[in-house]
């Protein structure tokens, strides 16, 4: 693909580095804040990821900051929205974007949840719109899932696709636009029965990130659970449904036990309490295990690539 115009609303968290990953495929990146500070940072945060993944730190310079969304969007040809999960802000971000952008420009975002027809719906051509869904850290976790709300923005769908994947991403299409999209429903489905063995006194939290992730959690990088299905045969499968299906938790609303917690301002690592006890120790410990683990996987993704 030829060099691009790409402009990225949000420098946080997901907006850096998906500006790194557009930055690091050759295309010209402008990246919209309007904090001065997360803008003053974001050269160093993309350097960082360069020391990271081993790559030239000259990816930097394709990317720039800018305080104006006007500037920012003026001749791009895909926005990526990195705001926060807040409905109406992204109707109102959308809403502007289709005023300041040029009428070519593909609009994309990185909601983890929210349906694409809902934040899309005060655009006068939503076909422009389509779900981009990265996953976080953007730079380490190649999927992307990208959603289409109709068959109108199916060919906008299928450009978000090609550019996604010359820059070296995973893009798996959702044909249908639903809250959570697979992956978070697939995540928050397990997390549902987690919470409710903990609530139940089944075991403590610890068992449970243990089971995961020394057992069945050991082999889901290699082998999906309805490839996993079809290896041991879906005769076994259905055995084991026949008798656990009816006994797994089906509370149709958050949990009684995290709506507990919140309430006690036990939020999790943040506070040094949640489903466990955190020591700022304990927590940066995680942080960098996993922080090391992906990147790894990344850079052997790289080199197996070629990239």
């Amino acid at each position: 693909m030829t060099q691009t115009h790409i402009a990225v609303v949000g420098a946080g968290l997901m907006g850096h580095g998906i500006a790194y990953l557009f930055g690091a495929a050759g295309h010209r990146v402008r990246v919209q804040d309007p904090s001065p500070a997360a803008l003053e940072q974001l050269p160093l945060r993309l350097r960082e990821i360069c020391d990271l993944l081993g790559t030239d730190r000259a990816t930097a310079d394709q990317v720039e900051g800018s305080s104006s969304l006007a500037e920012a969007v003026a001749d791009a040809d895909f926005v990526f929205e990195a705001v926060p999960e807040k409905l109406e802000l992204k109707q109102q971000l959308f809403a502007e974007l289709e005023r300041l952008a040029p009428a070519r420009a593909i609009f994309c975002s990185n909601t983890s949840s929210i349906p694409i027809a809902s934040i899309g719906a005060r655009l006068a051509d939503p076909s422009r719109l389509v779900g981009a869904h990265f996953w976080n850290p953007p730079h380490l976790v190649r999927l992307v899932e990208v959603v289409v709300k109709d068959e109108a923005n199916r060919a906008a769908a299928e450009r978000v696709v090609e550019l996604l994947r010359a820059a070296g991403r995973h893009p798996v299409v959702l044909n249908r636009d639903i809250p959570g999209f697979v992956g978070n429903r697939l995540q928050h489905a397990l997390k549902r029965e987690a919470i409710a063995l903990v609530a139940a006194g089944v075991c403590d939290a610890e068992t449970i990130d243990d089971v995961v992730k020394l057992g069945f959690g050991a082999r889901l990088a290699v082998l999906g659970p309805l490839e996993q299905s079809d290896l041991v045969g879906l005769d076994l499968t259905k055995a084991i449904h026949d008798v656990l299906i009816s006994d797994l938790d089906v509370t149709p609303h958050t949990h009684p036990y995290l709506d507990a917690l919140v309430a006690k301002g036990e939020l999790g690592m943040k506070t040094g309490k949640g489903f466990r006890s955190w020591t700022p120790e304990t927590a940066a410990a995680v942080r960098e295990r996993l922080r090391t683990f992906l990147a790894k996987s990344a850079r052997a993704d790289g080199s197996e690539s070629g990239r």
